[in-house]
Protein backbone atom coordinates (compact mmCIF):
# COMPACT_ATOMS: atom_id res chain seq x y z
CA UNK A 1 0.00 0.00 0.00
CA UNK A 2 1.07 3.53 -0.76
CA UNK A 3 -1.09 5.02 1.97
CA UNK A 4 -4.63 6.21 2.43
CA UNK A 5 -6.41 8.92 0.44
CA UNK A 6 -8.34 11.21 2.78
CA UNK A 7 -11.94 11.41 1.56
CA UNK A 8 -13.53 13.43 4.34
CA UNK A 9 -12.58 14.83 7.74
CA UNK A 10 -15.24 15.52 10.31
CA UNK A 11 -15.36 19.01 11.80
CA UNK A 12 -16.03 17.46 15.23
CA UNK A 13 -12.96 17.13 17.46
CA UNK A 14 -13.69 13.44 17.98
CA UNK A 15 -15.08 12.88 14.48
CA UNK A 16 -13.87 10.37 11.92
CA UNK A 17 -11.32 10.64 9.15
CA UNK A 18 -12.73 8.76 6.16
CA UNK A 19 -10.05 7.24 3.90
CA UNK A 20 -9.67 4.83 1.01
CA UNK A 21 -6.54 2.76 0.54
CA UNK A 22 -4.12 3.62 -2.26
CA UNK A 23 -2.18 0.83 -3.89
CA UNK A 24 1.52 1.17 -4.66
CA UNK A 25 0.60 1.64 -8.36
CA UNK A 26 -1.80 4.52 -7.67
CA UNK A 27 -1.17 7.63 -9.80
CA UNK A 28 -0.04 10.96 -8.36
CA UNK A 29 -2.39 12.64 -5.92
CA UNK A 30 -5.08 14.82 -7.47
CA UNK A 31 -4.89 18.55 -6.81
CA UNK A 32 -6.06 19.41 -3.30
CA UNK A 33 -6.10 15.82 -2.01
CA UNK A 34 -4.20 14.45 0.97
CA UNK A 35 -2.47 11.09 1.34
CA UNK A 36 -1.72 9.70 4.81
CA UNK A 37 0.86 7.06 5.59
CA UNK A 38 1.45 5.58 9.03
CA UNK A 39 3.74 2.94 10.41
CA UNK A 40 4.82 1.86 13.89
CA UNK A 41 7.47 4.11 15.41
CA UNK A 42 10.73 2.54 16.53
CA UNK A 43 10.17 3.46 20.18
CA UNK A 44 6.40 3.70 20.68
CA UNK A 45 3.34 4.98 18.89
CA UNK A 46 3.12 5.76 15.17
CA UNK A 47 5.04 7.77 12.59
CA UNK A 48 2.50 9.55 10.39
CA UNK A 49 3.19 11.58 7.27
CA UNK A 50 0.80 13.58 5.12
CA UNK A 51 1.34 14.65 1.50
CA UNK A 52 -0.72 17.19 -0.42
CA UNK A 53 -1.39 17.02 -4.15
CA UNK A 54 -0.76 20.30 -5.97
CA UNK A 55 -1.33 21.16 -9.62
CA UNK A 56 2.01 19.83 -10.81
CA UNK A 57 3.50 17.90 -7.89
CA UNK A 58 3.02 16.42 -4.44
CA UNK A 59 4.46 18.12 -1.36
CA UNK A 60 5.17 17.00 2.17
CA UNK A 61 2.43 18.54 4.26
CA UNK A 62 3.27 17.36 7.78
CA UNK A 63 4.87 14.67 9.91
CA UNK A 64 3.94 13.46 13.35
CA UNK A 65 6.70 11.30 14.88
CA UNK A 66 5.94 8.76 17.61
CA UNK A 67 2.31 9.90 17.79
CA UNK A 68 0.18 8.12 20.40
CA UNK A 69 -2.29 5.41 19.49
CA UNK A 70 -5.09 7.97 19.29
CA UNK A 71 -3.19 9.79 16.51
CA UNK A 72 -6.31 10.45 14.38
CA UNK A 73 -7.40 12.97 17.03
CA UNK A 74 -3.98 14.62 16.75
CA UNK A 75 -3.87 14.96 12.95
CA UNK A 76 -7.59 15.63 12.31
CA UNK A 77 -7.50 19.42 12.91
CA UNK A 78 -4.63 19.95 10.45
CA UNK A 79 -6.25 17.78 7.78
CA UNK A 80 -9.61 19.51 8.23
CA UNK A 81 -8.07 22.97 7.87
CA UNK A 82 -5.99 22.09 4.80
CA UNK A 83 -8.96 20.47 3.02
CA UNK A 84 -11.06 23.57 3.79
CA UNK A 85 -8.33 25.84 2.45
CA UNK A 86 -8.02 23.76 -0.74
CA UNK A 87 -11.79 23.90 -1.27
CA UNK A 88 -11.77 27.69 -0.82
CA UNK A 89 -8.87 28.06 -3.27
CA UNK A 90 -10.73 25.92 -5.82
CA UNK A 91 -13.79 28.20 -5.57
CA UNK A 92 -11.62 31.33 -5.80
CA UNK A 93 -9.82 29.94 -8.87
CA UNK A 94 -13.12 29.11 -10.58
CA UNK A 95 -14.43 32.62 -9.82
CA UNK A 96 -11.27 34.20 -11.21
CA UNK A 97 -11.47 32.06 -14.37
CA UNK A 98 -15.12 33.06 -14.85
CA UNK A 99 -14.27 36.72 -14.30
CA UNK A 100 -11.48 36.54 -16.89
CA UNK A 101 -13.79 34.89 -19.44
CA UNK A 102 -16.51 37.50 -18.87
CA UNK A 103 -13.96 40.31 -19.24
CA UNK A 104 -13.06 38.99 -22.70
CA UNK A 105 -16.65 39.20 -23.95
Amino acid sequence: MRGALVQRVSARPDGPINVTWLSAEAPRLPHGRIRLHWEPASTAGWNITAHLGLATTEVHLASWRAAPDNWPRLVRPALHEVLGLCAALKVATAALDLSNRLAQI
